[in-house]
């Protein structure tokens, strides 16, 4: 049985990445997919393991040749979803989750439509603001294009499966673990997973 397929996306500063974060060390059944970008590593970020940090070339030669699922242009970087990494993934039956954009996500959702698509909303655009100085990461001209970009990602949570709302930590990382388990709960899974059971138990 393949691994499922999930997508969580958010404006910048929603907390995504640590929910993400929160997600991968309860479960191990799921992995990450690593995105590949063009934008310089942030303080802290090692390549290989928060992203795959390229030249633009490398880049466009990758989504020219069909490496990548997905990719978007977003804050002047490019980001993309490795096609081998994901379709090797799953096809362990690891489940494979994907920290990308809407764009991508809209991508991802006519190629893969059994993708189950998640969205992190902050609790207000203030506090999102907020959160974003807090990083101290990037300046002020940056923030405040990253909070008026905030309004036109948000405007496709009707796109998504699930919405997160990310008030209070603890509990939206219990949504995001919550939403994983439930679509393990799925019938057809379920039947893939436990056909020997359910036919032992029925008297097939």
């Amino acid at each position: 049985m393949s691994g499922s397929l999930y997508i969580v996306s958010a404006p910048s500063g929603a907390g995504k990445t640590s929910l993400v974060a929160k997600l991968l060390a309860t479960d191990p059944l799921v992995k990450k997919s690593v995105s590949y970008t063009t934008r310089d590593p942030r303080p802290g970020e090692i390549d290989g393991h928060h992203y795959h940090f390229v030249a633009p070339q490398v880049f466009e030669d990758m989504r020219a040749s069909g490496a990548l699922l997905e990719s978007a242009l977003v804050h002047g970087n490019h980001y993309g979803t490795s096609r081998d990494t994901v379709e090797t993934v799953c096809a362990s039956g690891t489940d494979v989750l994907l920290e990308i954009d809407w764009q991508g996500a809209a991508q991802i959702r006519k190629l893969k439509p059994e993708v189950v698509a998640i969205f992190v909303l902050p609790p207000s655009i203030t506090a999102l603001e907020h959160r974003l100085r807090g990083r101290a990461q990037d300046s002020a001209e940056v923030i405040a294009r990253r909070v008026a970009a905030a309004r036109g990602e948000i405007a496709h949570v009707p796109e998504f499966d699930y919405v997160i709302i990310n008030d209070d930590f603890d509990r939206a990382a219990q949504d995001l673990v919550s939403i994983v388990r439930a679509e393990r709960l799925r019938l057809p899974r379920q039947l893939a997973r436990h056909t020997d059971l359910i036919n032992r138990i029925s008297g097939s």
